[in-house]
């Protein structure tokens, strides 16, 4: 006896009912990001072309935030069974292997700035970021009131709260070079927003690896699981468990689960669910209830 379901891929109603709001933030970012790289090559200033690389994280955070909303609504088919929520996590790899490349980039521009200072127009240079930090200010107003009920806008906020931090330095970049003249500013603050891009840009590629690979949810242990269900009256042993991430935030498990008798087998099925969806926040479960006879057969069926 086994039993599963799918959830065809529903929308978080919080992450559905602040979809406005991320289109704005993302349109607002896109279009900054872009005066950004202008004003950069403009003013010769590697701060801004980091900061610009730098809101493209947040770019990739808010459309990715908008990908898992509108593909959770797509349906599955004969072919592609999970239906397209895999797709968050192909945008969320190439997202971070093009933003690694652009911090190495970034951190040899850095290295020929020390050898060669070039002139730099810091006028030009602190308006551009002043400006980018009003339209950072402008999207986590957007975004707070989201931030709030759903994980998937409060990861956007965070995001553009990050890159506001990235205009602050520019902007310091910016006076330190108009008051002291001291242009090696710009090329160690550019160097720093790089690299305070790689840890999280490193940390989202591992989780979309690990998802790809199958690999179980971080925060589920699974000797922790197994010993649940053994707790469970009428259970004596459980095998060939697996548990693995559809999409971020969307785990599945399946598992064999042997019983004394296979007439309790509907009331332990039930309780099994109840308690992976209680304790672990896994609802999207198939299990195969089977005696002590059935799981010695099973090599023999394999063969």
């Amino acid at each position: 006896m086994s039993e599963g379901h799918s959830h065809g891929g529903t929308i978080p109603s919080a992450a559905g009912r602040h979809r406005k709001p991320l289109y704005i933030a993302l349109s607002l970012t896109l279009t900054y990001m872009t005066a950004e790289i202008v004003g950069g090559i403009w003013t010769g200033s590697l701060a801004l072309i980091a900061d610009a690389a730098h809101m493209g994280t947040d770019a990739g955070g808010l459309a990715l935030a908008l990908f898992a909303i509108y593909f959770a609504q797509k349906a599955a088919t004969s072919q592609k069974t999970y239906g397209y929520l895999r797709t968050e996590i192909l945008a969320a790899l190439t997202n971070a292997v093009v933003l690694l490349l652009l911090t190495v980039y970034i951190l040899y521009e850095a290295y020929k700035r020390f050898l060669s200072p070039p002139e730099i127009l810091s006028g030009p240079m602190l308006a551009v970021a002043a400006v980018g930090l009003v339209v950072n200010l402008i999207s986590m107003k957007l975004l707070s009131a989201g931030s709030s009920e759903s994980l998937n806008v409060k990861g956007a906020y965070f995001e553009v709260l990050s890159d506001m931090l990235g205009s602050l330095g520019v902007i310091a970049a910016a006076l330190i070079i108009m008051y002291t003249g001291w242009t090696l500013a710009d090329p160690i603050i550019g160097a720093g927003i790089g690299l305070f891009i790689v840890p999280r840009t490193w940390t989202l590629l591992k989780q979309a690896v690990h998802i790809l690979m199958e690999g179980v949810p971080i925060e589920i242990d699974v000797p922790s699981l197994e010993k649940a269900l053994l707790e469970i009256p009428g259970v004596t042993a459980v095998h060939d468990l697996h548990v693995w991430s559809i999409t971020s935030g969307t785990d599945s498990l399946t598992g064999h689960v042997v019983v004394t008798d296979m007439k309790d087998a509907r009331a332990i099925l039930m309780n099994a669910k109840a308690v992976l969806e209680e304790k672990f926040k896994i609802d999207h479960v198939t299990i195969q209830i089977e005696d002590e006879e059935m799981r010695t057969a099973e090599p023999l069926l394999r063969i």
